[in-house]
């Protein structure tokens, strides 16, 4: 916006009213809410001032008044989101705790696909995000051996995993989605390729693994299989 000065902030670090004046028409749970509705539907290109005042039924200069810049905006929508995260009493078992975590977070990029976008330390400080951490640190708890340092990175890594791993599956989807044939139909022929190029020979290594594992590949156990090697690295 012109005329903003050029200096970092946080918006959770301003008041969402002063107390003084009217009340303001909207909070920022509205304008969350409205952000993400038009995600949902459309992507995160989707999401302009513009648009998310005229889902509001307001001025977008007006809306400025309550969010200042778009990525303030980005970070209300990442905050809502966060808030859909189930916490739970977290049992004994670590692996099994993290694991229910990865597949939890999977489930809400499956349901908001624009959200692989924003997962940036950026937009980490929110006040569910900071609830979200604080849980997953909580299933850690019986890792004594772990310093906390050891376990934010174990956090970080499940969730990086986790994003690269939903980025594909929504990349693939979208790709399928913009093919006059089917996934099924493309497979077939794909794979009669390289099952021909296989039996000539010149590739014995890969003819010994189709060998071992001809397939289909299970995707629900490649990701869990994934987070479980993410997990060895902090094993005992």
């Amino acid at each position: 916006m012109a005329g903003r000065a050029a200096v970092p902030e946080v918006i959770w670090a301003r008041p969402e009213r002063t107390g003084r004046g009217p009340r303001p028409a909207y909070t920022r749970a509205d304008i969350a809410a409205a952000a993400v509705r038009l995600a949902d539907a459309g992507g995160l290109d989707a999401v302009s001032m513009r648009h998310v005042a005229a889902e509001l039924g307001c001025g977008t200069m007006s809306l400025y008044n309550y969010v200042p810049r778009k990525e303030d905006l980005y970070e209300l929508m990442v905050d809502a989101v966060s808030g859909e995260h189930e916490l739970w009493e977290p049992g004994l078992d670590w692996r099994a705790e993290m694991v229910r975590v990865g597949r939890q977070t999977r489930a809400l990029m499956h349901r908001h696909p624009w959200l692989p976008r924003l997962m940036s330390p950026v937009y980490g400080f929110s006040p569910n995000a900071l609830r979200y951490l604080e849980h997953c640190l909580a299933c850690l708890d019986t890792r004594d051996d772990l310093t906390y340092g050891m376990k934010i990175q174990l956090v970080a890594m499940v969730n990086g995993v986790v994003t690269m791993y939903v980025s594909n599956e929504l990349a693939t989807a979208e790709r399928t989605r913009s093919l006059p044939w089917s996934e099924e139909q493309e497979n077939a022929v794909r794979f009669a390729y390289l099952g021909g190029q296989v039996a000539t020979g010149a590739y014995p290594r890969m003819a010994a693994a189709f060998t071992e594992d001809p397939g289909p590949i299970d995707l629900e156990a490649v990701f869990d299989l994934a987070l479980e090697r993410v997990l060895d690295a902090f094993a005992p």
